[in-house]
């Protein structure tokens, strides 16, 4: 990956930009992708009623979500969340209100530029009959203040062309030195995986095809290194290992994972008063250190990191890494379609629903949970109420069987996590 710029453009860049091809004619057949909604929205998509927070078709928004243009893909290899926008997925100029894109992915931003952020843009499927105009990109540009750039902490550019790299040429007057140091270019998916996990990305099925097309092109010994296979489970394997498995191996049979315990008894001693805890990334090499750690069997004493950070990020992780999230498949589609529920009866239903946990996803949540409502309780100092906490965890709490996470569903399990923290004293007793 780059961020050098090597494109030199004449005196007029902006006539030059003009002229510049796209796509090829193949690339503009628009080819299907492998479907609109992904299943685990599919199977719900009929129970939606127009009191839902999953945009209905009266939604101002419907026109613009409904093409999945962007998209939130749970935290990276550091910790930080991580915005997805889909080139491919934006329909011909005539059939898309770029004001009202602009504004939606603004309000999407603004879930999340409080706390560190990757935006990763796919690049493939821009073509002549889709691509916004120069003008707009530039009021785009602008539009972002220093608010939606300050936390921004990389922004990838997959499979780039001469045009982009031409665009970022002529927006260099106004592009900051600063934030021109945070785009990298990314020509290869497999080169994603130093940054964030691949499987958990929804990538269009062109993305993936174009991919392929690109290695195969390669002559043999140019060909880029593929994405790692996975490797089988260590003895002692921590992260991305099934909550019942750990309670098996606890010498104790603590159903709380000791990665859990470890981190938050640090956090309750160390983090409660400080700003922003759970927003911040961490090293990515302390953060892989302290994993290997987990999974040879040795004992992590975050107290002689003193790094509270490195602690919150470790627990996100390992939440984020299993197999099945804490809330579990099963109950995926109650907790989607929990904005139906009547707000005299959401403390019942919530009680119900995590009483039909297993015992240790249970004492687990029950374990995060009362926790999170001690950082809330401290929010005056550390900034993280009950709504910044649940923008932080849902996705980290429940994500689709096939890891999708559209903006359709991360709006209903952020309020659920935040009901639940709301309402943590009732349900937990």
């Amino acid at each position: 990956m780059s961020s050098e710029l090597l494109v030199d453009l004449g005196e007029d860049p902006a006539a030059q930009l003009g002229q510049l091809k796209l796509a090829t004619i193949e690339d503009q057949q628009w080819l299907p992708d492998e479907s609109t909604l992904s299943k685990s929205e599919t199977d719900i998509s009929q129970r939606f009623d127009a009191g839902s927070p999953h945009l209905p078709w009266d939604h101002p928004f419907y026109d613009i979500a409904r093409h999945q243009i962007i998209e939130v893909a749970g935290d990276d290899n550091f910790g930080r969340k991580v915005i997805v926008f889909n080139a491919c997925r934006m329909p011909p100029q005539h059939q898309l209100d770029h004001h009202k894109l602009l504004l939606y992915l603004k309000g999407t931003l603004d879930q999340y530029v409080e706390s560190d952020y990757t935006l990763i843009y796919f690049h493939h499927g821009l073509t002549s009959e889709n691509k916004p105009s120069l003008s707009w990109l530039r009021d785009a540009y602008r539009e972002f203040d220093r608010k939606y750039k300050k936390n921004i902490k990389a922004l990838y550019i997959v499979h780039p062309t001469m045009f982009i790299k031409t665009l970022l040429i002529l927006f260099k007057p106004i592009i900051s030195f600063k934030f021109g140091r945070k785009i990298n270019y990314v020509s290869y998916l497999s080169e994603l995986e130093n940054v964030v996990k691949c499987d958990q990305l929804l990538i269009p099925a062109r993305v993936r095809e174009y991919d392929n097309k690109l290695r195969a092109s390669l002559k043999p010994a140019a060909q880029p290194p593929t994405s790692p296979a996975a490797s089988p489970p260590l003895p002692y394997q921590v992260f991305g290992v099934p909550l019942a498995l750990l309670r098996q191996r606890s010498p104790d049979g603590d159903p709380v994972p000791v990665v859990m315990r470890d981190t938050i008894s640090f956090l309750l001693d160390q983090g409660l008063e400080i700003e922003g805890i759970f927003r911040r990334s961490a090293n990515v090499t302390l953060v892989k250190e302290v994993q290997l750690k987990y999974n040879s069997g040795a004992t992590v004493n975050f107290r002689e990191m003193e790094d509270v950070h490195l602690a919150a990020v470790i627990l996100k992780t390992f939440l984020r890494e299993l197999p099945e999230p804490l809330l579990t498949y099963q109950l995926y589609n109650d907790i989607v379609n929990f904005a139906s529920v009547s707000a005299d009866s959401q403390a019942t239903v919530i009680k119900t629903l995590m009483e039909s946990l297993p015992e240790e996803n249970y004492a687990s949540l029950r374990y995060l949970i009362t926790f999170l409502a001690q950082v809330s309780a401290n929010s005056e100092v550390n900034k993280m109420t009950n709504s910044n906490l649940a923008v932080v965890f849902g996705p980290n709490l429940l994500w689709a069987r096939d890891n999708a996470m559209s903006l359709s569903a991360i709006g209903p399990i952020n309020n659920f996590t935040r009901t639940l923290l709301d309402q943590q004293h009732l349900v937990f007793t």
